[in-house]
């Protein structure tokens, strides 16, 4: 039987399977640079935040404090970031990027917008608008529930 109305689990499969086609297509590009992903999400963030405590790297990539530990070592093991005390307060270390990871970074994520600017190069500049305010909406719409999936 054929639907002629969207309901939501249908609409969230679709969401689900165009978010896994998008981050495959976007991860073999990252990939070839050499990256992983999380290494990857590490890296942008100090190239658009600039020098963070490595304590609010973690939330801000969506990883735990123990990856965020492991990502930051494997990084300053390659001299892509470089790790200090900060002068406030001596059990937080501050990383920032290194000219070497700057370098790295740059190219990979100006071919990372460019590769996600063409999985969406078939919406209109309106329709991505809209589509980033109904995502919105929906994405506020779990925490207005209680946070978390009732038992």
């Amino acid at each position: 039987m054929k639907k002629t109305s969207a309901d939501a689990i249908h609409v969230w499969l679709v969401l689900n399977k165009a978010a896994q086609a998008i981050t495959k297509y976007a991860a073999a590009g990252i990939q070839q640079a050499g990256l992983g992903d999380s290494d990857f999400r590490v890296l942008e963030v100090l190239l658009h935040k600039g020098s963070l405590p490595v304590n609010t790297i973690g939330p801000k990539v969506n990883l735990t404090p123990g990856s965020i530990s492991i990502a930051v070592d494997r990084l300053y093991a390659k001299g892509l970031v470089s790790r200090v005390e900060s002068a406030e307060d001596r059990r937080i270390r501050i990383v920032a990027l290194t000219p070497s990871g700057k370098k790295l970074i740059v190219p990979v994520f100006r071919k990372h917008a460019a590769d996600i600017k063409k999985v969406f190069s078939e919406l209109s500049s309106n329709e991505l608008q809209e589509l980033e305010r109904l995502l919105k909406k929906v994405g506020r719409r779990p925490e207005a529930l209680g946070g978390s999936h009732p038992s």
